[in-house]
């Protein structure tokens, strides 16, 4: 058998090979694309974070982080925008980080702040307190006093220890009788049998 070689027939060799070639370059290039999704989950929590960042006024608390974290959402957004969707992801995560920790700067120095405003008003109470019993002492001594002066009275002396341990006479000090005096004892003689009315 013969083969005859035509000019025509190598053209629609090399023609066929392109196409296949250009078909599976665009396969590969479609392939890559859809690999990585865009990272709308990403940007929503950065973006988020930067929300909550500038409620709890990281720009007054802590403008560098947050800074920071808006120039990296800026850049992730300028990735999703030229369909660079790793890069994007990237970026938004380092945006949500830094955000969230100028978050939690910005709530931090407020708590401080407002501890030195209590502490502040504490002092000037202090102070206040201070100056109003100084004010009172000085208006009780410069006041004349309408009460007669305390007189001192004398001590008086303790009695010696060998009279303490001396038993007391019959007839002084406290007598103690029994509730129910058995009945052949008289019943002791009250102030009102000794003609004492009550």
């Amino acid at each position: 058998m013969v083969h005859i070689f035509s000019p025509s027939n190598a053209r629609s060799r090399v023609a066929r090979l392109a196409v296949s070639t250009l078909t599976l370059a665009m396969v590969l290039a479609l392939s890559g694309c859809a690999s990585t999704p865009p990272p709308d989950g990403s940007m929503n929590q950065a973006q988020m974070q930067l929300q909550a960042a500038r409620d709890a006024d990281a720009q007054v608390y802590d403008p560098i982080d947050l800074g920071n974290a808006q120039d990296k959402f800026m850049q992730a957004q300028n990735a999703m925008a030229k369909r660079d969707y790793d890069v994007a992801a990237q970026l938004a995560d380092e945006a949500r980080a830094s955000a969230e920790l100028a978050r939690a700067k910005a709530r931090l120095g407020a708590a401080r702040a407002q501890i030195q405003s209590k502490t502040a008003a504490n002092q000037q109470l202090r102070d206040q307190i201070e100056q109003s019993l100084a004010e009172q002492q000085q208006q009780d001594q410069n006041q004349p006093s309408n009460l007669p002066p305390q007189e001192q009275t004398p001590d008086m002396p303790a009695p010696p220890s060998s009279a303490l341990g001396e038993p007391i006479p019959q007839g002084q000090g406290f007598q103690t009788y029994p509730q129910n005096p058995p009945p052949n004892q008289p019943a002791p003689a009250s102030s009102t049998d000794q003609g004492g009315h009550l």
